[in-house]
């Protein structure tokens, strides 16, 4: 454990050119400056750059999380659709609540969002699904995410049956599939220094709209 502490702290962080952020530049809305960044990453060759880890908690309080793909940005917030049966779909139906954290290491930049969580109506939810992949439409027709798994042959066998399903209907909808989308109450803009100089700037929702705060890193 000793060398795993000396080879954690030799790795090099903030490596290469980093982009410069000025928050007196900021447009007026979180969701604006989001895409800037996101299309930022895009452009620097960052891989995935739409990765983002979902943290809920559930009637316990204890906290998870995981890695998913962030479906879009509206008006309303921050998108992710959900098995009816996951983990996540169970934390979000007792606290309805999430927080979104986004890292482009590339970049050293940092989004973080915070707000309770809305789902979708059966009709919106239904066409996201319709929207995915086949690969990923197979998997998640199989509703059983989470469960313990016997073997990987017995998982290649239901996702052989599950493209058949597909193939028969191609309109097949996993039930409970759900859209959701995250209000944002906070949107934190993370850009990274190498000298820790850390330049943090919050969007806070207000009555009269948003309020941007900068904050010590």
């Amino acid at each position: 454990m000793d060398d795993l502490r000396q080879l954690l702290r030799g790795i090099e962080v903030f490596a290469g050119d980093l982009p410069g952020f000025d928050p007196g530049a900021t447009p007026d809305t979180p969701g604006e400056l989001f895409a800037d960044w996101l299309l930022g990453a895009l452009d620097a060759g960052v891989r995935e750059p739409h990765a983002m880890t979902l943290s809920t908690a559930g009637a316990d309080g204890n906290p998870q999380a995981r890695t998913l793909i962030l479906k879009a940005v509206t008006a309303e917030g921050w998108q992710f659709a959900s098995d009816g049966g996951s983990v996540k779909a169970g934390d979000l139906a007792a606290r309805p609540y999430a927080a979104l954290t986004f890292y482009w290491s590339a970049l050293a930049r940092q989004v973080r969002v915070r707000g309770p969580v809305t789902a979708a109506s059966a009709e919106a939810s239904a066409a996201d699904f319709r929207a995915r992949g086949e690969d990923a439409r197979a998997e998640a027709l199989l509703g059983r995410q989470s469960q313990p798994l016997a073997d990987l042959a017995e998982r290649d066998a239901a996702v052989r049956e599950a493209r058949a399903r597909l193939a028969a209907d191609p309109d097949a909808v996993a039930p409970g599939w759900t859209l959701h989308t995250v209000r944002p109450e906070s949107v934190e803009f993370w850009q990274g220094d190498k000298a820790r100089r850390h330049t943090r700037l919050t969007y806070r929702r207000t009555a009269d709209g948003w309020h941007k705060q900068l904050l010590w890193p």
